[in-house]
Protein backbone atom coordinates (compact mmCIF):
# COMPACT_ATOMS: atom_id res chain seq x y z
CA UNK A 1 0.00 0.00 0.00
CA UNK A 2 2.79 2.36 0.93
CA UNK A 3 3.99 1.86 -2.38
CA UNK A 4 0.95 2.89 -4.40
CA UNK A 5 0.89 6.35 -2.21
CA UNK A 6 4.66 6.93 -3.22
CA UNK A 7 3.70 6.01 -6.80
CA UNK A 8 0.15 7.70 -7.03
CA UNK A 9 2.05 11.58 -6.58
CA UNK A 10 4.34 11.02 -8.98
CA UNK A 11 1.73 9.80 -11.73
CA UNK A 12 -0.26 13.21 -10.79
CA UNK A 13 2.70 15.59 -11.34
CA UNK A 14 3.69 13.52 -15.11
CA UNK A 15 -0.06 14.08 -15.86
CA UNK A 16 0.62 18.30 -15.06
CA UNK A 17 3.69 18.73 -17.13
CA UNK A 18 1.93 16.53 -19.73
CA UNK A 19 -0.79 19.21 -20.01
CA UNK A 20 1.09 22.43 -18.99
CA UNK A 21 3.58 21.20 -22.12
CA UNK A 22 0.29 20.70 -24.39
CA UNK A 23 -1.21 24.24 -22.65
CA UNK A 24 2.04 26.02 -23.45
CA UNK A 25 2.26 25.12 -27.17
CA UNK A 26 -1.35 26.20 -27.30
CA UNK A 27 -0.67 29.43 -26.08
CA UNK A 28 2.35 29.96 -29.02
CA UNK A 29 -0.30 28.77 -31.56
CA UNK A 30 -2.53 31.51 -30.27
CA UNK A 31 0.41 34.16 -30.55
CA UNK A 32 1.78 32.38 -33.54
CA UNK A 33 5.00 32.15 -32.53
CA UNK A 34 7.29 29.71 -34.61
CA UNK A 35 10.12 30.08 -31.79
CA UNK A 36 7.94 28.82 -28.79
CA UNK A 37 6.22 26.03 -31.08
CA UNK A 38 9.72 24.38 -32.39
CA UNK A 39 11.00 24.14 -28.37
CA UNK A 40 8.55 21.58 -28.76
CA UNK A 41 9.67 19.52 -31.49
CA UNK A 42 11.30 16.40 -32.14
CA UNK A 43 14.32 16.01 -33.47
CA UNK A 44 12.47 15.55 -36.98
CA UNK A 45 8.78 16.23 -37.03
CA UNK A 46 6.28 15.25 -40.07
CA UNK A 47 4.75 18.53 -40.93
CA UNK A 48 1.41 18.58 -43.57
CA UNK A 49 0.62 22.08 -45.21
CA UNK A 50 -2.51 21.97 -47.23
CA UNK A 51 -1.38 18.90 -48.96
CA UNK A 52 1.76 18.63 -48.99
CA UNK A 53 3.82 16.60 -46.76
CA UNK A 54 7.20 16.26 -45.29
CA UNK A 55 9.50 15.39 -42.72
CA UNK A 56 11.94 18.20 -41.37
CA UNK A 57 14.95 18.50 -39.14
CA UNK A 58 13.57 20.10 -35.99
CA UNK A 59 15.37 23.51 -37.02
CA UNK A 60 13.84 23.09 -40.75
CA UNK A 61 10.78 22.52 -39.53
CA UNK A 62 11.30 25.95 -37.28
CA UNK A 63 11.93 28.02 -40.63
CA UNK A 64 9.37 26.25 -42.20
CA UNK A 65 6.35 27.66 -40.11
CA UNK A 66 7.97 31.39 -39.57
CA UNK A 67 7.16 31.38 -42.85
CA UNK A 68 3.44 30.09 -42.41
CA UNK A 69 3.06 32.38 -39.59
CA UNK A 70 4.70 35.26 -41.87
CA UNK A 71 2.38 34.89 -44.84
CA UNK A 72 -0.33 33.96 -42.03
CA UNK A 73 -0.86 36.39 -39.44
CA UNK A 74 -2.48 34.80 -36.45
CA UNK A 75 -5.76 36.41 -34.58
CA UNK A 76 -6.69 33.93 -32.36
CA UNK A 77 -6.50 29.79 -32.22
CA UNK A 78 -9.70 27.65 -30.60
CA UNK A 79 -8.89 24.48 -29.35
CA UNK A 80 -11.62 22.27 -30.02
CA UNK A 81 -10.77 19.18 -28.98
CA UNK A 82 -7.05 17.77 -26.81
CA UNK A 83 -6.18 14.93 -24.55
CA UNK A 84 -3.19 12.86 -23.61
CA UNK A 85 -2.83 9.75 -22.52
CA UNK A 86 -0.09 7.30 -22.07
CA UNK A 87 3.05 9.45 -23.16
CA UNK A 88 1.13 10.66 -25.97
CA UNK A 89 -1.20 13.69 -26.35
CA UNK A 90 -2.49 15.82 -28.94
CA UNK A 91 -5.34 18.56 -30.33
CA UNK A 92 -6.80 19.54 -32.58
CA UNK A 93 -8.19 23.38 -33.11
CA UNK A 94 -8.42 26.43 -35.16
CA UNK A 95 -6.53 28.52 -36.23
CA UNK A 96 -7.92 32.45 -37.44
CA UNK A 97 -5.39 34.20 -39.59
CA UNK A 98 -5.63 37.21 -42.16
CA UNK A 99 -5.75 35.06 -44.68
CA UNK A 100 -8.71 32.49 -43.14
CA UNK A 101 -9.03 29.68 -40.48
CA UNK A 102 -6.82 26.78 -40.51
CA UNK A 103 -7.56 23.37 -39.09
CA UNK A 104 -4.48 22.44 -36.89
CA UNK A 105 -3.62 18.77 -35.44
CA UNK A 106 -0.45 18.52 -33.12
CA UNK A 107 0.51 14.95 -32.01
CA UNK A 108 2.92 14.51 -29.41
CA UNK A 109 4.84 11.95 -27.62
CA UNK A 110 6.77 11.83 -24.03
CA UNK A 111 10.47 11.48 -24.15
CA UNK A 112 13.08 11.64 -21.44
CA UNK A 113 10.09 13.34 -19.61
CA UNK A 114 9.33 16.13 -22.00
CA UNK A 115 6.34 15.92 -24.47
CA UNK A 116 7.82 16.61 -27.88
CA UNK A 117 5.80 17.02 -31.67
CA UNK A 118 6.12 14.50 -33.69
CA UNK A 119 3.42 15.68 -36.48
CA UNK A 120 2.03 18.93 -36.93
CA UNK A 121 -0.79 19.42 -39.96
CA UNK A 122 -2.23 22.44 -41.09
CA UNK A 123 -5.14 22.18 -43.26
CA UNK A 124 -7.53 25.01 -44.69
Amino acid sequence: MKKYLTILPVFFLLAFTTTNSISEIINAFKEGNAFAISASFDQTVEITFLSQNNSYSKSKAQKVLQDFFAANTVRDFKVLHKSDSGGSAYFIGNLITSNGNFRVTVYAKEKNGKILIQELRIEK
